[in-house]
């Protein structure tokens, strides 16, 4: 039973033989950065950065639900790259309106 499985999964046309198993998996490597970047301060964050992981994600899952074969691994990694975008331009968004509207602390 566990056999046939596992020689599903290394005949698979996007199975581990194939590039189209390798590149999504490498690009967990990007989704699990910026996991790790949830403990930065929010004001070392980039918008541009934020911006290109999260249409990154959201562009590219939509094709890996298009393409022959159907990448999951693909479809999988491009969600959570959105993900953790989405939650990294909140953090910055909700933190720049928030520091703009305390005036600043002269100190004498």
């Amino acid at each position: 039973m566990v056999a046939s499985k596992l020689q599903a999964l290394w005949n698979h046309p996007a199975g581990p033989k194939t590039i189209h198993f390798w590149a999504p998996t490498f690009k967990w490597g990007i989704s699990i950065a910026n996991v790790a970047d949830f403990s930065k301060p929010p004001e070392s964050l980039s918008y541009p950065q934020q911006i290109a992981v999260t249409c990154t994600g959201l562009i590219w899952s939509r094709y890996s639900t298009v393409i022959t074969p159907k990448n999951w691994n693909l479809f999988s990694v491009n969600v959570v790259m959105a993900g953790t975008g989405l939650y990294q331009l909140s953090r910055k968004i909700q933190h720049d309106f928030s520091s703009e509207a305390k005036p600043a602390v002269v100190k004498e």
